[in-house]
């Protein structure tokens, strides 16, 4: 298995790096304590279009493409995306090309020009654009699952924020939160693949340098004052209804989030588990159906999300709720758990072919302080066992701490019977 090194920078940026002398790529990942649930309702957003603003040119790249053209003369493309709680940069090229790709990424890191705002501006109102409808209506039903789940807490925002608030952030706004999160405090650096460790260190003693340590970035907990199931329904003109059950799950240190893991496994992990041969291959109900867990510091999300014709919605709804409901009451069989764990063990397997994946690994289990290996993680999960499930799936899927959103076009019966299903959850 890989053995990685865990060491601190000069300046206290923390720096992993783990070799992979068999691999032909080398990989460089940037993770920031940034995101949506660390701001208000007046910057979210920011934090996404500063993301973008970073690929605009430094000092010595004065513009987007020559960033653009630096990078990609070396092999490689310049990845970015922010999500609720963090952010990452990170770029994927051949072995000997790193170290210069290393000084590259600590360029455009600390030194970014913000140049071209309004061009910016313009790019990130259209990808906002996408989510809404021609009233302005917010018509996505991952954003609205979370907005009603966590109400007016950071962690129901969207992560590309409104366009009223993206029409008022100017440089100096950009500026200060890049100061604020982008520091030595709220980052981990991750270097895998074909790799020196002792020269790749030394690349980014240099390139991260003038990194500023600054504070570490709080959080808020969000409160849990919900008694009841949610409901909303959004019309919109569409060929399906989307729907999305949301329920408040479990904190990425909870000692129940390995068995919520394993139970988001026995319910969607390839066209086998229990969620797509149940509503797709056994009843025809629609195309897809899918589940997520997501966990937070504080907090966690099990989401499940599924498009189907208008008129068959509520069949679909109500299926998911006997499913769950299965869940809860008899776990899952031993066979499916077993699945289950062998296809992880299988996953932590192939890693080692991947060097991007090694990096995403490595590096977010730095930033968060969770299982800090491949090995490590999948012993946790091969812990786990029926009953564990069982009772992860009793803590979760619990009338109080579920949300539906449904957004599409429903007849006014057909709403009334799909709010009546809600309310009926658990009963």
């Amino acid at each position: 298995m890989l053995i990685h090194h865990d060491l601190v920078l000069p300046n206290g940026l923390p720096l992993v790096i783990v070799p992979q002398p068999s691999v032909h790529r080398a990989v460089a990942a940037l993770f920031l304590r940034t995101g949506s649930r660390f701001e208000t309702e007046k910057t979210n957003g920011i934090s996404h279009f500063l993301e973008h603003m970073v690929f605009r040119g430094t000092k010595e790249l004065p513009s987007a493409h020559a960033q653009a053209l630096a990078f990609e003369r070396l092999g490689g493309t310049l990845y970015a995306a922010t999500y609720v709680d963090h952010g990452v940069m990170s770029i994927s090229v051949p072995p000997r090309n790193f170290e210069q790709v290393i000084s590259l990424l600590g360029e455009v890191t600390t030194e970014p020009r913000f140049s071209d705002l309004e061009i910016e501006r313009g790019i990130v109102r259209e990808e906002i654009l996408e989510d809404l409808d021609d009233d302005g209506r917010i018509i996505d039903a991952d954003n609205l699952a979370r907005a009603l789940m966590y109400q007016d807490h950071p962690l129901g925002y969207t992560i590309t924020g409104g366009l009223d608030a993206l029409a008022r952030f100017d440089e100096s706004m950009l500026r200060a939160h890049h100061a604020r999160h982008y520091t030595t405090a709220n980052a981990v650096l991750c270097l895998s693949g074909n790799l020196d460790p002792d020269r790749v260190l030394k690349a980014a003693e240099r390139a991260f340098a003038s990194m500023p340590k600054g504070n570490r970035i709080s959080a808020a907990a969000p409160p849990n004052g919900q008694k009841k199931p949610r409901f909303s329904f959004i019309e919109n003109q569409s060929s399906q209804t989307e729907l999305r059950v949301a329920f408040r799950a479990v904190s990425e240190k909870d000692k129940l989030e390995p068995s919520v893991e394993m139970l988001l496994r026995v319910l969607d992990d390839g066209m086998s588990t229990r969620l797509y041969e149940r509503i797709c291959d056994r009843l025809g109900l629609c195309y897809d159906v899918s589940g997520m867990f997501e966990a937070y510091e504080d907090d966690g999300v099990v989401d499940i999300a599924a498009g189907a014709a208008h008129e068959r919605a509520t069949v679909v709804l109500k299926e998911i709720f006997a499913l769950v409901h299965e869940l809860a009451s008899h776990g899952p069989t031993p066979e499916e758990l077993d699945k289950a764990k062998n296809r992880h063990l299988w996953s932590v397997e192939a890693m080692l072919d991947d060097a991007e994946a090694v990096a995403s690994f490595y590096g977010l289990a730095a930033f968060a302080g969770i299982a800090r290996t491949p090995m490590a993680r999948h012993e946790e999960l091969a812990s786990v066992t029926t009953e564990s499930v069982r009772d992860a799936a009793q803590r979760v899927f619990r009338p109080e701490r579920m949300s539906t959103i449904a957004v599409g076009l429903l007849s006014r019966a057909e709403e009334g019977r799909m709010e009546r299903a809600v309310k009926g959850f658990g009963g």
